[in-house]
């Protein structure tokens, strides 16, 4: 009677914990629902190394040690790089064309918008350009970069000091606000 006793008890139990099982299943929407409303990015990686193709062809290489994907926000979804980022775009022969890096990124899904911030540094190697600044703003459907912080931008011919700049992605076609500093200049710039 003893034996029959617990075989009956052994067989409730895995009956329960088989519709245990089975009833704790949730959607991908009801999961992600959950990470957003507790703050909780629905994706993360450490040491990321991220090489972007178009037409084949290899166009960026992005790096950064942590990374956090908010894409289950509903109404502002971004990526987020909290110790910081490196983007080397590649020209059309295959060499390193910019390198972009900041301690701290994020970037809006939607809008396509960047914020780096923290000893962010864009660096043109050909044209052997370098912007230095503390913030700066990429909206990277228009291709551009501008800040309204302090910055520095050195050419091979001369360095900028000042407050606010604005230029194109590849920096060969920039304005600097509120400068300081010598500008050599050709009669065709002016």
């Amino acid at each position: 009677m003893l034996k029959k006793a617990k075989h009956i008890y052994n067989s409730i139990a895995t009956i329960c914990l088989v519709a245990m099982f089975f009833s704790c299943t949730n959607s991908k929407k009801e999961v992600r629902d959950f990470l957003a409303d507790k703050n909780l990015p629905v994706g993360s990686a450490v040491d990321i190394y991220h090489v972007h193709k178009d037409s084949g062809r290899i166009t960026s290489k992005t790096k950064a040690p942590v990374f956090y994907d908010f894409s289950n926000r509903k109404d502002h979804p971004y990526k987020e790089f909290p110790k910081g980022i490196e983007i080397i775009t590649i020209d059309k022969t295959g060499t390193d064309s910019t390198t972009i890096s900041g301690n701290y990124a994020l970037t809006f899904d939607k809008t396509k918008v960047s914020e780096i911030r923290g000893n962010v540094v864009i660096m043109n190697h050909s044209k052997q350009t370098k912007l230095e600044t503390n913030q700066l703003f990429w909206d990277q459907n228009e291709h551009y970069f501008f800040t309204e912080d302090g910055f520095r931008f050195t050419t091979p011919e001369s360095v900028i000091n000042g407050f606010g700049f604005e230029s194109n992605e590849d920096l060969t076609k920039w304005m600097a606000k509120d400068i300081t500093g010598d500008i050599e200049t050709t009669q065709k710039d002016i």
